[in-house]
């Protein structure tokens, strides 16, 4: 039996890590200084959940295998450095995960959106067809217990490549760590600015991927992002990749549903948009190389519904539909609000999004999201004063959001209540509301909200 031990088991990948194998028959045991829901009650069902919170060095023994490094840790952790002391071998997740898998078909799809959506779609496709195979995706999918597959006899893992740094210890994307047979990027926009200072240092981690690429493995592309497309290119000298370009396939949307034209017929969806289209391509492509057939993919995908907080629809009565979605970065926010717009074209689009993350709160960031919003018919933006505190950045002056989404109409706010009454003021008739966040807009119930609005 291995012993395995997790510091910072509450992360959202770490703990599904930490289920899986255990579900495996490792012998599992973890720390953290605090878990937050679901991690938590999660990981407490399982027996999973640490006794006490805090790091504890003296859990640390010689009798563990491997201890996994989660990025919430420091360098000075002092159950690392017990561990390392003791001589036990310290992975990141993403490193051990390779190594559970290193005997397997390794599918890895990249990119800076569409990454969750194309993995769950391809996992969504193979558990139709009665594949055996393993898994990792960031997103929580309908009729999933958990997030993370490592089977004893699966010949393939599918995995979700994020390029955001692995560990203290391992300061590289997770997404070089896996070494992929199959290799998907989905597109390229500056992200994560805290730690690729230039957009060309960021556009270098994906053509390092490209690189790691196993050698007679596939690399499957979005050919409609020129920045992807510049990288395949550049790269045709690894003669012993095969290139399988994509791009948006054909369609018609009638009555607000979206239909694949394909040989063998119409094929109608559950989710739209153009980027969800080219995510769909995508995820044909990487499950024909494992030998899933079109009329079978055809037959599962009709039926995917998205991933979580991926334009997942909180309610719809009497003409008026509510969804939410992950979008933050300047490219996710375009991309959906023009599906969104592409697909109810006669209706009001109210649109509101939260500057969140590290990036988006930055001043030499804002002025990439320069137009990111035109598509909707009234543009709101929100930010929590207390979110600038934490990440330590200077205040964000409103007339400066503004100016950077280039609309003049632009409403920007830092209440929560103030924001639920800007979103009441703005209905009228058959309206559409997108609510687009990698937070919680302060706090607010969402699902509450949109029941109010379709009222």
């Amino acid at each position: 039996m291995q012993r395995v031990h997790f510091i910072a088991i509450g992360g959202s990948a770490m703990h599904n890590l930490a289920i899986a194998l255990q579900q495996k028959g490792f012998e599992v045991s973890g720390s953290d200084d605090e878990i937050f829901e679901p991690s938590r009650s999660r990981l407490d069902r399982l027996g999973l959940l640490p006794p006490r919170m805090g790091w504890h060095p003296e859990d640390i023994t010689a009798e563990l295998d491997a201890v996994i490094l989660g990025m919430h840790a420091r360098a000075d952790n002092p159950e690392l450095i017990k561990a390392r002391e003791l001589g036990i071998p310290v992975f990141s997740y993403p490193a051990y995960f390779h190594e559970q898998t290193k005997d397997k078909t390794r599918v890895v799809i990249g990119g800076s959106h569409g990454k969750t959506t194309i993995t769950s779609m391809i996992v969504h496709v193979l558990r139709a067809a009665g594949t055996d195979f393993d898994y990792l995706v960031g997103a929580q999918l309908e009729g999933f217990d958990c997030m993370v597959r490592l089977g004893a006899k699966s010949k393939v893992a599918v995995i979700e490549g994020d390029e955001y740094l692995a560990s203290t210890l391992e300061p590289v994307p997770k997404f070089h760590l896996y070494k992929p047979g199959i290799a998907l990027i989905s597109g390229i926009a500056w992200d994560h600015i805290n730690v690729f200072k230039t957009f060309e240092g960021y556009v270098q981690q994906f053509a390092t991927f490209i690189d790691l690429i196993e050698p007679g493995g596939k690399l499957v592309y979005c050919a409609e992002d020129p920045v992807v497309k510049r990288l395949a290119v550049e790269r045709k000298g690894r003669e012993d990749v095969e290139q399988v370009p994509y791009g948006v396939p054909s369609h018609v949307i009638r009555n607000g549903i979206t239909y694949l034209s394909t040989a063998q017929g119409e094929v109608p969806l559950k989710v739209f948009g153009r980027h969800n289209l080219m995510n769909l391509e995508g995820a044909r492509h990487v499950c024909h190389l494992l030998g899933i057939g079109d009329r079978e993919f055809y037959a599962s995908i009709s039926s995917f519904t998205g991933a979580a907080k991926r334009l997942e629809k909180l309610a719809e009565h009497a003409g008026k539909v509510v969804f939410k979605d992950f979008a933050h970065s300047p490219s996710k926010l375009k991309a959906t609000v023009d599906a969104v717009r592409e697909q109810y074209p006669g209706r009001k689009l109210i649109a509101c999004m939260e500057l969140h993350t590290f990036s988006s709160l930055s001043d030499n960031f804002l002025d990439q999201y320069a137009g990111s919003m035109d598509g909707a018919d009234a543009a709101l933006v929100f930010y929590d004063p207390h979110a600038v505190q934490l990440k330590r950045l200077p205040p964000v002056p409103l007339e400066r959001i503004r100016a950077a989404f280039g609309r003049k109409d632009l409403e920007v706010l830092t209440d929560p209540l103030e924001l639920m009454g800007a979103v009441r003021k703005e209905a009228s008739g058959n309206d559409v509301l997108l609510m687009m966040s990698s937070g919680n807009f302060g706090g607010i119930d969402l699902n509450a909200m949109a029941e109010a609005f379709i009222a």
